[in-house]
C-alpha cells in the first residue's frame, strides 16, 4: 500500500517524502491561535500542539491529557495535521496512519510561540505533568 504520494508511509514508520495538496488541505488559513484551544477553554495543558491543515484547530498531541487533535479529527472527519513545534514540518494522516515529511506550506505562523514552553502554556503544567502522560 502506499502513501498519498505513491511512496509508502502509510504504517507511520516510513516517512513518505511529501503528501498530495489535494488530500483536504487549505494553506490559506491560518492557524486558531498559538495553542490548544480546548486545552485552554477548560483550564488544561498540553505536551506538543498540532494543527489540522484544513481549518487551521490547533489541538494537544496524543500524549497530552487532552488528546484533542485527535478528538478534532474524530468529530470533523478532517485527517491531516500538520506539527505545530518549532522546527518540524511533517503531516500525520489520522486516516490511513501515514507520517509524512513534507507537504504544502500552510499560512504563517506555522509553529507555537518559540517563547511558549513545552509542556504548556506557562503556569498551568502540573509538577508532575510526566506522569500524567499517555503512552
Amino acid at each position: 500500500m502506499t502513501g498519498l504520494d505513491g511512496t509508502g508511509g502509510t504504517d507511520g514508520t516510513h516517512p513518505a517524502d511529501g503528501i498530495d495538496p489535494a488530500h483536504g488541505i487549505d494553506p490559506a488559513v491560518p492557524p486558531g491561535g498559538t495553542g490548544c484551544g480546548d486545552c485552554d477553554a477548560l483550564g488544561g495543558w498540553w505536551l506538543h500542539l498540532r494543527r489540522c491543515a484544513r481549518c487551521g484547530h490547533i489541538g494537544c498531541c496524543d500524549f497530552s491529557p487532552g488528546q484533542h487533535a485527535t478528538a478534532h479529527w474524530k468529530a470533523t472527519g478532517h485527517p491531516l495535521v500538520q506539527s505545530f513545534e518549532p522546527g518540524e514540518a511533517w503531516y500525520w494522516n489520522y486516516d490511513t496512519g501515514a507520517l509524512y515529511k513534507s507537504g504544502p506550506a500552510l499560512a504563517p505562523p506555522t509553529e507555537r510561540p518559540t517563547e511558549q514552553p513545552s509542556p504548556g502554556p506557562a503556569g498551568r503544567v502540573p509538577p508532575d505533568w510526566r506522569d500524567r502522560l499517555h503512552r
